[in-house]
C-alpha cells in the first residue's frame, strides 16, 4: 500500500521493519522512516529549548557582573573560541559590534603564533569552552593576564581549568548534546549563542543604544533602508503643493500646481511659513458632492484639516511606514524647525514597504487625518 496523498509515511513498511528488527538476533541498523525523522527533529528542538529555559532561570549575579564589565570597557571585547564554539564566538562578536560594543574575534590557535598582538590592556577577553579544558584557549589566558585583561568565560560549570583562570564565570550547565550519541556540539553551542546575545543586547540597552545608532552600522540591505531617516525618502519642497491658509479654496487649487509626481494633498502655512493645516483632493470632492460650491471662494482655513499628523525629518523610515499602514493615511507632512514644512511622504513612494496584510483602502477625512 502506498502512502496517502497527504504525505504520510508508509506505515506498513515502518511496522515490517520494526518487526524484523525485533526478531533479529543480530543488531541491525534500519533507515529512518519519515515518522521517526519528524519525531527526532522535534525532540532535538525541544531539548535545546529546554536548555535555554533552564539557562534563563539560572542567570545570576555573575551575568550582571559581566554586563557591567563589558559596559565599562574602554577597549574592545576580544572573543575567543575553538571549533564550533569559535563559530558561535564569531557571531557573538558581530552582534556586539553591531549593537555598539567594539569587538574582535581572536582565533586561539592563531593567537599563540602572533595574533596576541591584538590584545590591549583596556580590553576584555570573553572565552567560550563547554569543557573548560580547551588547550588552545588555556594558552591564551596567561598572555591576557600579563596585559592586566580581565577574563569572562562561558563554560559548563565552575569546576574546570578555564573557570579557575577566569574573573567571571558564566555557567551554561552540564548539557547533553542533542545528537543521538551526545557528541556533536549542539545544545551547548545553542546555549552559548543565546547567552552571548543576552550579554550583547543588555549591554546595548544599558548604553542607551537607539535605532539611529543601529542604522549607522547597517547602511546596506533592507534593514539599512528601514533604519534611514525619513529625510532620505521624502519629497522635497519643490515637488510639493504649498499655499497660504489665507487664500481661498479656489486660489489654493489653481495656484499650487507642481510639475512631476502629483500628490493629493496641499500643505497650508501661515505668515511665518509654519504648517497650520492641509487640504486634500478628497476634501475638495466632498465639497462638490455636497454642493457647497460657494465655499470655494472662502478662505481655505475654514475647511482645512487643522493641526494634521506630522513627522520630523529625522524620524526613522520604518516608523513612518508603520504610521501610514496602521492609521490608513496616504500622506504625512514632514516638518523641520519651528513647525516649517520641509517635505512630504506619499504612500505611492513607499508602497513596497507596506505590510501586505494592510492594503491601502479608500480614505475618508476621518481616516486620513
Amino acid at each position: 500500500m502506498q502512502g496517502s496523498g497527504h504525505g504520510l509515511p508508509n506505515l506498513n513498511g515502518f511496522v515490517s521493519r520494526r518487526m524484523h528488527a525485533v526478531s533479529s538476533s543480530a543488531e541491525q541498523i534500519f533507515p529512518f522512516s519519515q515518522f521517526e525523522q519528524l519525531r527526532t527533529g522535534r525532540e532535538i528542538v525541544r531539548q535545546e529549548a529546554e536548555a535555554l529555559l533552564n539557562l534563563a532561570r539560572n542567570l545570576d549575579a555573575s551575568f550582571l557582573a559581566a554586563v557591567k564589565l563589558i559596559e565599562n570597557c574602554t577597549g574592545s571585547v576580544i572573543v575567543c573560541g575553538m571549533g564550533k564554539a569559535g563559530l558561535v564566538g564569531k557571531k557573538i562578536t558581530a552582534t556586539l559590534s553591531s549593537t555598539g560594543t567594539r569587538s574582535h574575534f581572536l582565533h586561539p590557535a592563531e593567537a599563540v603564533h602572533g595574533d596576541l598582538g591584538c590584545l590591549h590592556e583596556n580590553d576584555i577577553l570573553l572565552t567560550l569552552s563547554n569543557s573548560g579544558e580547551t588547550e588552545e584557549i588555556l594558552n591564551v589566558i596567561p598572555a591576557a593576564k600579563r596585559f592586566g585583561i580581565q577574563v569572562i568565560c562561558v563554560t559548563a560549570n565552575q569546576h574546570n581549568s578555564l573557570a579557575f583562570r577566569s574573573d567571571i564565570v558564566l555557567e551554561i550547565g552540564r548539557l547533553r548534546e542533542a545528537c543521538r550519541w551526545g557528541l556533536a556540539p549542539s545544545t551547548s553551542t545553542t546555549a552559548m549563542l543565546a547567552l552571548g546575545d543576552a550579554l550583547a543586547l543588555v549591554v546595548s540597552e544599558s548604553k542607551g543604544f537607539m535605532p539611529q545608532n543601529f542604522a549607522q552600522f547597517h547602511p546596506g540591505g533592507s534593514l539599512g533602508q528601514q533604519l534611514k531617516p525619513v529625510a532620505e525618502f521624502m519629497r522635497h519642497l519643490d515637488e510639493i503643493r504649498i499655499a497660504s491658509d489665507r487664500e481661498t479654496v479656489r486660489d489654493v487649487i489653481s495656484k499650487s500646481a507642481r510639475p512631476g509626481r502629483r500628490s493629493g494633498i496641499i500643505l497650508l502655512v501661515n505668515e511665518q511659513e509654519q504648517l497650520t493645516g492641509i487640504f486634500t483632493d478628497s476634501d475638495l470632492a466632498r465639497l462638490l458632492e455636497s454642493k457647497q460650491d460657494s465655499v470655494l471662494d472662502e478662505p481655505v482655513a475654514a475647511v482645512m484639516t487643522a493641526s494634521p499628523l506630522t513627522v520630523s525629518s529625522d524620524s526613522i523610515f520604518s516608523d513612518v511606514v508603520e504610521i501610514l499602514s496602521t492609521r490608513k493615511i496616504s500622506e504625512i507632512p514632514v516638518i523641520g524647525e519651528n513647525l516649517k514644512p520641509v517635505g512630504l511622504i506619499d504612500i505611492t513612494d513607499v508602497i513596497g514597504w507596506l505590510p501586505t496584510e494592510n492594503p491601502t483602502a479608500e480614505m475618508t477625512k476621518e481616516e486620513t487625518h
